[in-house]
């Protein structure tokens, strides 16, 4: 393995960036081994017949706050603006997700409603955000029920079925991080930049990937061949000494041949569907935490406001991991 200087295990993202910045900025050879059969990782996506963009493992949807990420992105890439917005099916409406002031008039009286606001933007501020566990200890008996209302309507289900355990087992750290916000801003993201690839992830990467120091090698389990000695601390891939760097993006346990046992990981399964009409939903996602076994729904064509005569959504249902099931071994 002399002739590369860096091994990257993973074409996704993080696997991108680091091939690209070893292969640009230090001028190393960079050899990236990939185990499925196309770069993106779980970013990968692809245009199906109908000229819709699907997401193959869900829906990614690029924001942050960090010029330098931005610009060093938009190398590669051009932008389509897009702000995500959440729906949620709750009592036979859809309704913002996170919970929002415009969430607590679509379902509560608006008398009631009023009442409860003023109460929040008394004792948080307007704009705040308050733990819905913070909101279950007030003083105050009707933020003490809104707080039960968003944990049993908008919360508990939707986490025992993501993370396949009882509403019993859910930590409160968890429940603090839920929050109402108190404002009528419906976007799940706040950052400065938000926006998709206009020509999808895969073509970003692959434009990541295409500096002439980078070798890219596809259906390859790098896990196979990588060799750790943990006694002279060498490392080893294809039975050959490597004296590189290694930039591992994989599943850790699977590295280190379960040593310690598994990490707990949970995995997916996707129910694509290609239907025959213009509009499926009217949000890219909606959220279904309690009437189905499914978590979500996303209509793909919503993101880059495709217009086309079909439509392609996908439902996901959370699954228990198992790396000897092929129906059950991506983690996610």
């Amino acid at each position: 393995m002399t002739d590369f200087d860096v091994i990257v295990v993973g074409a996704g993202l993080s696997g991108a960036v680091m091939a690209e910045r070893f292969a640009s900025q230090q001028n190393k050879k960079v050899l990236v081994v990939e185990q499925r059969e196309h770069i993106g990782g779980n970013c990968y996506d692809y245009h199906n017949e109908y000229g819709i963009t699907v997401h193959k493992y869900g829906p990614h949807l690029f924001h942050t706050s960090k010029e330098h990420v931005w610009e060093y992105l938009s190398q590669f890439t051009q932008w389509t603006p897009y702000e995500h917005k959440v729906l949620g099916s709750v009592n036979g409406k859809l309704v913002p997700i996170p919970f929002n002031l415009n969430t607590l008039h679509a379902l509560y009286p608006k008398n009631e409603a009023q009442e409860i606001e003023a109460l929040l933007v008394e004792h948080y501020g307007l704009g705040g955000k308050v733990p819905i566990l913070e909101l279950r200890k007030s003083s105050y008996e009707e933020l003490q029920q809104l707080g039960e209302f968003v944990y049993q309507k908008f919360f508990v289900n939707y986490t025992s079925k993501q993370w396949g355990c009882s509403p019993e087992d859910i930590s409160p750290a968890v429940t603090a991080r839920v929050p109402v916000v108190i404002s009528t801003d419906d976007r799940y993201f706040h950052d400065k930049y938000q926006a998709i690839p206009s020509k999808g992830y895969s073509h970003l990467i692959t434009n990541m990937l295409e500096h002439p120091n980078i070798s890219i090698r596809l259906n390859c389990d790098a896990t196979k061949l990588l060799k750790l000695n943990m006694d002279s601390h060498t490392i080893s891939f294809d039975d050959k000494i490597f004296t590189g760097k290694l930039v591992f993006t994989g599943m850790l346990d699977q590295l280190f041949n379960y040593v310690e046992g598994e990490l707990p990981y949970r995995s997916l399964q996707f129910d694509f569907q290609t239907l025959k009409q213009s509009e499926f939903q009217p949000a890219t996602t909606v959220n279904h935490p309690n009437e189905h076994v499914y978590t979500r729904i996303t209509e793909f064509k919503h993101i880059l406001k495709q217009q086309t005569s079909h439509t392609t959504i996908v439902k996901e249902y959370p699954q228990q991991y198992d790396r000897n099931d092929e129906s059950k071994n991506v983690p996610y």
